[in-house]
């Protein structure tokens, strides 16, 4: 337990030190509230009487507070120590070393009060995040996520603006000429509507709705994550498709979608709801078809695409690699999860499936000496062609055939037969068709992160 002459030299030269009759008189909601809220003097009995209770369930609420607080960390960083008997985490410890001891620690679970102290703290940062935090929906016990893992990504609710049916114009058109051959796109085609959308401008916005080829889609793009998913936003029993915005909020360095209709909130990575008037409904979204790629690469086999204009109604600098330039180079995390780094690097790019019952990784760069890779997932085979320096693959049931790259790089059976790749299908010149199989880039920590009980990853 921390004592009186302790706290008096931890925070010399602040308000005077509480009283012990004082401390103990805090119930855990006010102290809860004292630790961002109070004056010193309301600080530091609040401290003093998480210390002197001893119970680890106030340990995320001290955790939420070193993040926000107003007052000298070093006593609170003390009863975080002291409460976790961790001692390997030092005394000038930082907020993400914190989260990731809460992350490794499942076993603690947060006060009853912690629910209404986190919706206090995250009302005073935006008001309109009430839609996420009803009482009534806002407890453990009605969430598939952590809550105290749930974080502030440092926008506000709609702070990063979705492009709801943006202008687009022709590959052609003089308002394309803004685009760069090597600058990458995420290319989607959908019932012959073929479109690219530029990652320097979904960097600003992270999330469309659109209607591609008479399907309803949402393309989420979670920038710490690398990943951008396209989800068919019709789901079965509801009248209209859904319609998707960015929160404000992440998970484990990954964006919490929310949609417009009942503001639950939703995994991006996963396509399910995870909090809110949908977490039972047993929906999970399901995935089409995308692909990264440069313009140069995209226009030149898909001649008719159409391209998001710089006419997005927000004012950005929309500038080549300007948007998340300095996160994009780091092999840094701006945000703190736990990452399993024995095998891949934490940004190190993977492509994924999660089809056929199954989900499977494959590095990017493995692709760098293996353009052309025959595989399987779930029993379901797969052929994946992939060019890291497009940051680009895209994947085909192959339903027995096996490829290789022939003269001219033209794709080849092992029956001599000559295919042509399209964004719906391989093509053969006998007319066989094999189709797309839906798939998306990811940094190696989201796609292990979430799957890694249920992934398996390819090994050269």
């Amino acid at each position: 337990m921390i004592s009186r002459r302790q706290f008096t030299a931890l925070c010399a030269g602040t308000a005077a030190i509480p009283s012990a009759s004082f401390a103990q008189s805090l119930s855990m909601n006010d102290a809860h509230h004292s630790l961002v809220f109070g004056q010193e003097a309301e600080y530091l009995a609040a401290l003093k009487a998480i210390s002197e209770r001893g119970n680890q369930d106030m340990i995320p609420g001290l955790i939420l507070a070193l993040r926000f607080t107003r007052m000298s960390v070093a006593p609170l960083i003390e009863v975080l120590r002291e409460l976790t008997g961790d001692t390997k985490i030092g005394k000038w410890s930082r907020w993400n070393d914190w989260m990731l001891w809460q992350e490794a620690h499942p076993e603690v679970v947060p006060h009853e009060s912690y629910a209404a102290f986190k919706r206090e703290m995250y009302l005073t940062i935006d008001p309109n995040f009430d839609v996420f935090l009803k009482p009534k929906h806002f407890r453990q016990d009605r969430m598939k996520i952590r809550m105290e893992e749930i974080t502030w990504g440092g926008a506000r609710k709609d702070g990063i603006p979705s492009l709801d049916r943006p202008e687009l114009v022709s590959a052609t058109d003089a308002k394309a000429a803004y685009m760069l051959d090597d600058d990458l796109v995420f290319g989607v085609s959908i019932n012959g509507d073929t479109r690219a959308y530029p990652l320097r401008v979904m960097g600003w916005h992270e999330m469309f709705n659109a209607v591609i080829g008479r399907v309803p889609v949402a393309l989420a793009y979670c920038t710490l994550c690398g990943s951008g998913i396209l989800f068919e936003t019709n789901v079965a029993g509801r009248s209209e498709p859904f319609v998707f915005g960015s929160s404000g909020f992440l998970y484990r360095s990954n964006k919490l979608m929310f949609d417009r209709q009942t503001h639950s909130l939703w995994n991006q990575f996963t396509g399910k709801p995870v909090s809110g008037p949908l977490v039972n409904s047993g929906i999970e979204l399901k995935q089409r078809p995308v692909v990264i790629t440069t313009w140069a690469d995209w226009k030149s086999r898909n001649p008719d695409t159409t391209i998001v204009s710089l006419n997005t109604g927000h004012k950005r600098d929309y500038g080549s690699g300007i948007v998340y330039s300095d996160y994009f180079a780091s092999g840094e995390l701006m945000f703190p999860t736990i990452v399993d780094q024995s095998r891949h690097r934490q940004k190190d790019y993977v492509f994924g499936v999660r089809a056929f019952g199954g989900a499977k990784a494959w590095p990017l760069k493995a692709f760098a000496t293996q353009p052309v890779i025959n595989d399987a997932v779930a029993g379901k085979e797969l052929v994946l062609i992939g060019d890291p320096k497009k940051r680009s693959v895209r994947a085909y049931a192959s339903k027995g055939h096996k490829f290789k790259h022939g003269q001219g790089g033209a794709l080849v059976s092992a029956d001599k037969t000559s295919w042509q790749m399209t964004e719906d299908a391989l093509v053969s010149t006998t007319g066989e068709r094999l189709p797309r199989v839906a798939g998306h880039i990811a940094y190696w920590f989201a796609w292990n992160g979430y799957l890694a009980d249920v992934s398996e990853v390819y090994e050269q």
